[in-house]
């Protein structure tokens, strides 16, 4: 039986859509008191160059006076443990409902919160093997709770539910034993000062500090290394060896007594006890990551995993992509438990054949995670077969809902911190769509972020499913097509900053045509199809060969040096495991590149030494004529507020030294140190203000209700003391300075080269928006990749540079993907070569040269497709990426 739709109400008739949300008086951040109104019971899509206020509307004042209002029927003491949002600068807002905010977050830092926790589908899993799983004869029947690696009557005793050991080992401690105890052939010690004590004891212990490392007997080297001994011995600074043992003989007074420790204690006791995320950082190098040996990776106690389900255990099955877990529920779904055997064999057979399994046949075990026999037809009661068709139709169902978004290839024990925005925002989209709510308003935040084309298809489906059961959907987005099937637009600006702020048009879509000001426009209402430039010839190639990682197996992959590229495909295809980890990897390492150590987003400190997936392969040719790789990536550019766009550029400090050479700050004797808000300054007088410590804000606690943060009572928000501020430059104080936006310092600054050259790249990048002062920690990543490309364009440019890139048109307005384009192409244009992964056709169709991976995702994925110019790629029947890159071609 097919299912009609009902008929689609006409959005423009109050009447038929339910009514209108009537906005008077918003101000929220930089809304000019503006009116709208806004069809309820709608698609409705915010549009607007980046920076102009949309979010604003839609999160800022919409979402958070619909959460205001609910939190005043929740009990004060519930209050208290919920996040609020605070209440938005606006007069008044009629017809509001409730309100379901899907904003871009990262995944939650612990490694234990996975896909299946976030869809409740792990819940689900785990009554499946407690009710009607198959148990081994004479044991008892488990509960869900321990089914779970989170909990401690479920979790694998000697992993403790992580899926992995973590080891410090010789290699990892001494990665050149070329080199002697003196030479720092020790690389996990503590370096400076205490690394120096440390080989100071061994030479008062007798040990030989100068010979290569690999020479020194193996006592001793696993002495040094895994002693758990803490001698405390004599030590004399700047002595050699002879001069050592001469005053001991002769019982000279030391300088101080020290006390040894191994290395691998040194390291385990670091990770364990620092404070210091940069240290924390630092020791995780020297700690190897392993599969654990009594789970292997499933993370389960063995009474656990000896309970199965269609031949498979729980872990087994976690471990297969949700399309593979599909297949091997679908049968039992339908009480054809024989066949779930059946598939569930087919279904590892062909994962195997597509992974590695050299490892557990190596180690005797079965190609497959479990160790079951999968032939085995479970002999299930009646009473535990209707428990199992009922349990695995609903997961069947809500895979369904996953697959429909094109979420099919992840797996459910895939951690979150591994998830992109994009697709963790996609996962929590799919719990709302099956819990059938109805009249409420989803508040969506660029869902169309780090989306394939086609998989766009799929997320526009559940749209229009969830505005089908009578709700609301509010989409805050720069994705074209999402505006065309939309029912109303909403178009903020004109422009950015404190020139935007204002609604141009809001109504139908195709309103929006006659609207000259708008910048929206101007691109929905262009043709696809228009005149490219010729694309560049490759200087020479750079060559990949048997490229392994993730899912990529062995392949051959080739990049234009010299040029622009864009490697394509839907997502989790490979492209970010091609180009952002393997080729990064490679090249660095070629470079002799560390990975750097100081931009761990902030909260992944707590998580364990990462188990990273290695890269298989090699450079086959071309590495030579790169000299530097720049990886601009979308980490955040500091962990706290103190951290902003001013200082990250470092044009903070060319602004300093010119309040410093001031005549009023040389007459007080002020240096440019006065003029920093980040540190107390030891006998000297600090600049900041004391209140704060140059926060600029105060947290005010109200028991039951959001704290609040108000700015300083005592400099009222400016950070600085009187004194400090009683300086100027040209009439502005510095915190004056640190609130202009990046346009208005440019015109402020516009005689001082050192200050107005870094303001003006970040303007032809789109920032000029954004205040010098903004917190790191109100940065979009897509603001924060844009802040690091304008900081790396500050070098002079010599060539032979490969820029890598991921998706940097996130969060941007085709308006300022066509500024971010002018920037790259300049770059390329200097002699450099610059390869990004992206989904935005405009970029694609401007590239010189385009990569195809997939077809598909997960381990359907993983293979070049199409490779060539842009025009030639469109042409490429195996591509799911020609048919839409096609329109951008004229005919012929």
């Amino acid at each position: 039986m097919t299912r009609r739709s009902p008929p689609r109400p006409d959005p423009t008739d109050p009447a038929a859509s339910g009514g209108f949300v009537r906005v008077r008086g918003a101000r929220e951040h930089n809304l000019k008191d503006i009116d709208v109104d806004i069809p309820r019971d709608a698609l409705v899509v915010f549009s607007g160059v980046s920076g102009s206020g949309k979010s604003s509307l839609a999160f800022g004042t919409l979402y958070a006076e619909a959460q205001r209002r609910y939190f005043e029927s929740v009990a004060p003491y519930a209050r208290r443990l919920i996040d609020q949002v605070g209440v938005p600068d606006v007069d008044s807002i009629e017809g509001l409902p409730p309100a379901v905010a899907l904003q871009q977050q990262r995944g939650t830092p612990s490694v234990r919160s996975s896909v299946g926790s976030v869809t409740t589908l792990s819940s689900l899993l785990r009554m499946l093997y407690s009710r009607a799983g198959s148990y081994p004869p004479k044991q008892a029947m488990l509960y869900a709770e321990d089914f779970s690696p989170n909990t401690a009557q479920g979790a694998c005793p000697n992993c403790h539910g992580l899926g992995h050991v973590y080891e410090v080992t010789e290699q990892s401690m001494v990665p050149d034993p070329s080199l002697s105890i003196r030479e720092r052939a020790i690389a996990s010690w503590p370096p400076a000062w205490h690394g120096q004590n440390l080989r100071d004891i061994l030479v008062t212990l007798g040990h030989d500090v100068d010979t290569p490392w690999r020479d020194l007997p193996k006592k001793t080297r696993d002495w040094i290394l895994f002693t758990d001994e803490q001698p405390s011995v004599p030590v004399y600074p700047g002595f050699t060896p002879a001069e050592t043992r001469a005053a001991l003989r002769r019982k000279t007074e030391p300088a101080y007594m020290g006390t040894f420790i191994g290395a691998r204690k040194y390291v385990l006791h670091t990770f364990a006890t620092t404070q210091s995320a940069l240290m924390k950082r630092r020791v995780a190098r020297y700690m190897v990551g392993s599969r654990c040996p009594a789970c292997d990776g499933r993370r389960l106690k063995r009474e656990a995993l000896s309970v199965t389900f269609a031949g498979l255990d729980i872990g087994t099955l976690s471990q297969l992509s949700l399309n593979a877990m599909a297949q091997v529920l679908e049968p039992a779904a339908h009480g054809r438990f024989d066949q779930a055997a059946a598939r569930a064999q087919v279904t590892l057979s062909r994962a195997a054949a597509r992974q590695d399994t050299a490892r557990r046949v190596a180690a005797g075990g079965s190609a497959h995670a479990g160790g079951s026999d999968v032939r085995r037809t479970p002999n299930l009661s009646e009473e535990k077969r209707i428990a199992a068709q009922r349990i695995a139709g609903d997961l069947v169902e809500r895979i369904a809902t996953l697959q429909a978004l094109g979420l099919g290839y992840l797996s459910m024990d895939r951690s979150t911190p591994t998830l992109s925005p994009g697709e963790l925002q996609r996962l929590r989209l799919a719990t709302q769509i099956r819990s059938n709510l109805f009249g409420v308003v989803y508040v969506l935040d660029e869902p169309s972020a780090g989306l394939h084309p086609a998989d766009s298809e799929a997320l526009h489906r559940a749209l229009d499913q969830l505005k089908a059961s009578g709700n609301s959907v509010f989409i805050v987005e720069h994705d074209l097509d999402t505006m065309r099937r939309a029912d109303w637009l909403v178009d903020v600006g004109p422009d950015a900053g404190q020139h935007g702020g204002r609604v141009l048009y809001s109504g139908p879509p195709d309103g929006l045509r006659a609207v000259a000001r708008s910048h929206t426009a101007r691109y929905l209402f262009a043709t696809d199809a228009s005149a490219h430039r010729e694309p560049r010839t490759p200087a020479a190639w750079l060559e990949l060969r048997g490229v392994s990682r993730n899912n990529l197996h062995g392949l051959d992959a080739r990049f234009p040096l010299g040029a622009f590229t864009a490697v394509t495909g839907v997502s989790g295809s490979g492209k970010s495991s091609l180009v952002s980890q393997a080729l990064v990897e490679l090249v660095g390492a070629h470079l002799g590149h560390e990975p750097p150590a100081d931009e761990t987003p902030s909260g992944e400190e707590e998580l364990p030494p990462t188990v990273a997936a290695t890269t298989t392969g090699r450079l086959h040719a071309g590495a030579d004529a790169i000299r530097r790789l720049v990886n601009v990536d979308q980490k955040p550019i500091g962990r706290t507020p103190r951290s902003n766009l001013a200082t990250y550029t470092g044009l903070f400090d060319h602004v300093r030294k010119l309040f410093a050479a001031t005549k009023a700050a040389k007459a007080r004797r002020y240096d440019a140190g006065r003029f920093s808000f980040n540190v107390a300054r030891a006998g000297k007088q600090s600049g900041r203000c004391e209140t704060c410590d140059g926060e600029g804000f105060v947290s005010v606690e109200l028991l039951f209700m959001p704290s609040v943060y108000a700015p300083c009572p005592t400099c009222h928000g400016a950070r600085y003391n009187a004194k400090t501020l009683e300086v100027t430059w040209n009439e502005r104080n510095i915190a004056q300075v640190l609130a202009m936006t990046v346009d208005e310092a440019r015109a402020f600054f516009a005689d001082e080269p050192a200050v107005h050259r870094p303001l003006t790249l970040l303007h032809d990048i789109g920032l000029g928006y954004l205040r010098l002062g903004q917190p790191a920690t109100e940065l979009s990543g897509g603001e924060a990749q844009r802040i690091k490309l304008a900081t790396e364009l500050q070098r002079s440019q010599r060539g032979d540079t490969l820029y890598v890139l991921d998706e940097p048109t996130t969060g941007l307005h085709p308006f300022d993907v066509d500024k971010l384009m002018r920037q790259l192409h300049g770059l390329v244009d200097a002699g450099n070569t610059v390869i990004v992964v992206e989904h935005e056709l405009r970029v694609v169709a401007d590239a010189d040269w385009v990569i195809d991976v997939g077809p598909g995702a997960g381990e359907e994925g993983g293979r070049i497709v199409a490779s060539g110019t842009p025009r030639q790629v469109s042409q490429a029947k195996a591509s799911r990426t020609a048919p839409y890159l096609r329109r951008w071609f004229a005919p012929g």
